[in-house]
């Protein structure tokens, strides 16, 4: 049931949400771009070694720290078993605040943050000047 909520108010609701959700976006993702950019960088490496190209020792320990970085970040272990509490705390309040914004907003107004957050997060690395 969807609450009705005055215009300033659903503003306020509005911007809260949309803050909310993108910190949390945000760090979930931070976690996941790990597991995401660790698939990428092994099928280069894999990419190297099937053609004999050399691959440079900063890349392999590029690989290794990250593959480090990710189980220590994902589980509870720093193997790939029990999932870590904080990252399963992040993953819940992404999907709960999904929920709320559902709930107050509707769907179309998620597909809108979502869409705003992948364009914001492009622009970003787009702009970028660091690499």
């Amino acid at each position: 049931m969807k609450t009705p909520l005055k215009r300033e108010y659903r503003n306020l609701v509005r911007r809260y949400l949309l803050w909310a959700y993108k910190s949390a976006r945000e760090s979930f993702e931070r976690i996941e771009r790990k597991t995401t950019q660790l698939i990428v960088d092994e099928y280069i490496f894999n990419y190297f070694l099937e053609n004999k190209l050399e691959i440079p020792q900063d890349f392999k320990s590029y690989i290794a720290n990250k593959r480090k970085d990710e189980l220590k970040l994902k589980f509870a272990d720093g193997k790939r078993g029990k999932l870590h509490p904080d990252y399963v705390y992040l993953k819940n309040r992404l999907e709960a605040l999904q929920a709320a914004i559902k709930h107050f907003l509707g769907e179309k107004q998620l597909e809108q943050f979502s869409r705003l957050y992948e364009e914001e997060f492009t622009r970003r690395i787009v702009e970028a000047r660091d690499h």
